[in-house]
């Protein structure tokens, strides 16, 4: 069988995709991944040993700049993504059995699969875009100066016409082009009356979440069987565990003096610290040997080797944590963070941050919390807990998907 695996967006919404291919390709079947061209992401399916097919630009050139994307930014990119996925995808997918799409609301996608009469699925990390009677959504670029209504429903409604400003047009546009009849919610349309839930349902649980008839599979994780590097191993058995502080792709949006402030935390409570450069290329100009800068890293083999984790609340990064049994601090910036923060808290794995930037007195509050005895063994009892069969699971699924034709 063959399928064709689609993506747009940061490692997050990449790395998870790339685990289901791996996993796809182990029970026998031909994979290709459409996701963009960033280097970082070539490297990883490299690694992965998954064809990659470029589809868009690159999301480095979209958010990697000091501030972040405004609507306008957002009301240019989106008919490109679709006239993205209208020709890379309709070219990849001829001959293939299914169509999966996840990442940044991927328009373009089911309509490719329809045309060629093949089943589709919407696959996402959290429900934030997922309609709901009691949750109300997300922010979303718009153009007007609409004040967000009360009334759930009718916030739910402004969103429904939030994506057809954004997609709608151009959609219609390209299903025109190959005979396809127009779509009226292009939300309604992508996101299926049954799409599928790829996080830990301990993590995030799906249930009451929206609507939709969810599939939960479980997070999608890709293996990580890389080694530390000799200095980072010489840093890690050069004293106590470190403190852990990234951000990850949160260019735009990783906290002003985030890294000066954490290592100052740190300093204070007598721990020394690992900084992520991330796509923010956070940075020290110090000359202590208490801290330690590392780029792209395999976390599942160094989050289990620290004190703490501090980091943005992006699912991938929580959900490897968790798995670590690392205490979590989650400083969340954007759309489903602040969520994944609360639900770090509440199972007692963590600290929410109280808002997204730290300060001294507020970073030092949430690291005691994390650093308590109780904390640190909760994060070790619920990590036995995470669940690590999702791909696997995803897989077979998609597999009887396309074996059935629905």
């Amino acid at each position: 069988m063959r399928f064709v695996l689609t993506s747009w967006g940061s490692r997050g919404d990449v790395e998870p995709v790339a685990g289901l291919a791996v996993q796809l390709q182990e029970l026998g079947a031909e994979v290709q991944v459409c996701v963009p061209p960033d280097e970082d992401f070539a490297v990883l399916l490299e690694r992965a040993g998954v064809p990659m097919v470029p589809l868009g630009p690159t999301v480095h050139s979209v958010v990697a700049n000091p501030k972040p994307p405004t609507a306008e930014d957002a009301f240019r990119l989106a008919p490109e993504l679709v006239a993205a996925r209208f020709e890379t995808l309709g070219a990849v997918a001829e001959g293939s059995d299914a169509v999966l799409a996840t990442g940044l609301m991927p328009a373009g996608a089911r309509d490719v699969a329809d045309k060629l009469g093949i089943p589709y699925v919407l696959a996402c990390f959290h429900t934030a875009g997922l309609p709901s009677q009691h949750i109300p959504p997300a922010g979303r670029p718009h153009r007007d100066s609409e004040p967000d209504a009360t009334d759930i429903r009718a916030r739910w409604e402004q969103d429904t016409q939030r994506v057809n400003a954004l997609y709608r047009d151009a959609v219609n546009r390209h299903r025109a082009a190959i005979g396809l009849p127009p779509v009226d919610n292009v939300r309604e349309y992508v996101l299926t009356d049954r799409p599928w839930l790829a996080a830990d349902p301990l993590l995030w649980p799906g249930q009451d979440k929206t609507d939709l008839d969810l599939v939960q599979t479980g997070a999608w994780i890709l293996p990580d069987d890389r080694p530390l590097s000799q200095e980072l191993e010489a840093f890690l058995n050069a004293g106590a565990p470190p403190v852990y502080v990234g951000f990850g792709s949160m260019a735009a949006h990783a906290p002003k003096d985030v890294a000066r402030i954490a290592i100052d935390v740190c300093r204070a409570q007598g721990r020394r610290m690992l900084l992520a450069r991330g796509w923010a290329e956070l940075t020290l100009t110090d000359e202590g040997d208490d801290f330690f800068i590392v780029g792209d890293v395999n976390q599942q083999a160094l989050f289990s080797r620290v004190a703490a984790v501090v980091h943005h609340g992006g699912a991938g990064t929580t959900t490897t944590a968790a798995r670590a049994g690392a205490a979590q601090v989650v400083v969340p910036q954007i759309v489903d963070q602040p969520e994944w923060a609360a639900r770090v808290a509440e199972l007692g794995i963590g600290a929410a941050h109280d808002g997204s930037t730290p300060t001294f007195d507020s970073l030092s509050a949430a690291l005691k919390t994390v650093l308590t005895t109780e904390t640190q063994a909760q994060a070790k009892a619920v990590a036995a807990t995470i669940r690590t069969d999702g791909a696997k699971v995803a897989a077979n699924l998609l597999i009887e998907a396309a074996e059935k034709k629905v």
